[in-house]
């Protein structure tokens, strides 16, 4: 049952290039008494809210939280029950490593009105960016997203084991500081050394970063290149398909010339 006028909307605002956030997205910001963004949503998009609308940032960098979970959670309440419309704009898709469905069980439980507005994760839009598709007839037919943070404590929540062999693709996020331990546990459950991987640094700006190399070495490239957060990981055959797109361009180049 509703008990508040205000509705929250949660919101998805891609991977960072700010072009591709969605009709409704856009039009959800435009109409929002208020606007709580995360870190990884492109400032820009905060040039659609209205100019009196209240901007809160309440962005997670990796152990500097602005705003613990919880008080997101009681913040978004407290301004719906104000009566006021307000928008939760993230990173990509709310649903996927978003925390969306902890907000929208919080909201459920006040028994205040919201939406989700779906976004493009950066696993899709990140990758298609960087000329890799996560799947391709010739070379995957499945992928997963995956977390690389070890929010449990030393214990890992990921099963790299099982990974390791049942999927083509694997796509990871937030596995920058947990690259060397990933690569051990899928080296230690037979994934081969040899396997394709692709770094992909602020996906979708102007300041994309894409280091390609393998399982094997992948970790000493980011080492190496300095690679920061945000950054997407790709496992699999499919990146070789940047190599044949980035090599047709080059001859199409050469045959125009």
């Amino acid at each position: 049952m509703r008990i508040a006028a205000g509705t929250v909307y949660i919101v998805g605002a891609g991977p960072g290039d700010p072009e591709l956030i969605t009709v409704k997205a856009m039009r959800r910001i435009q109409s929002a008494d208020v606007v709580l963004y995360d870190r990884l949503a492109n400032a820009e998009l905060l040039g659609y809210a209205r100019q009196d609308a209240e901007l809160v940032y309440c962005g997670k960098a990796p152990h500097a939280h602005a705003m613990p979970q919880e008080q997101i959670n009681e913040t978004l309440i407290a301004y719906a029950l104000e009566g006021k419309n307000v928008v939760r704009l993230k990173g990509g898709d709310p649903f996927v490593f978003g925390r969306g469905g902890e907000e929208a069980m919080a909201l459920a439980a006040k028994g205040i009105a919201y939406e989700i507005v779906p976004g493009i994760t950066s696993a899709i839009g990140a990758a298609a960016a960087a000329g890799i598709p996560v799947t391709h007839r010739d070379y995957a037919s499945s992928f997963a997203c995956v977390t690389g943070s070890r929010c449990h404590g030393d214990k890992s929540p990921v099963r790299w084991d099982l990974l390791a062999h049942s999927v083509d693709t694997l796509a990871i996020y937030m596995g920058v500081s947990q690259l060397g331990h990933i690569r051990e546990e899928l080296l230690k459950h037979g994934k081969s050394a040899a396997t394709p991987a692709a770094l992909i640094e602020r996906g979708t700006t102007a300041q994309q970063r894409t280091i390609i190399g393998t399982l094997d070495n992948i970790h000493k490239l980011a080492v190496t290149m300095k690679l920061s957060n945000p950054a997407l990981i790709i496992i699999g055959e499919v990146v070789r398909v940047r190599e044949h797109l980035l090599a047709a361009e080059q001859q199409a180049v050469q045959l125009i010339g």
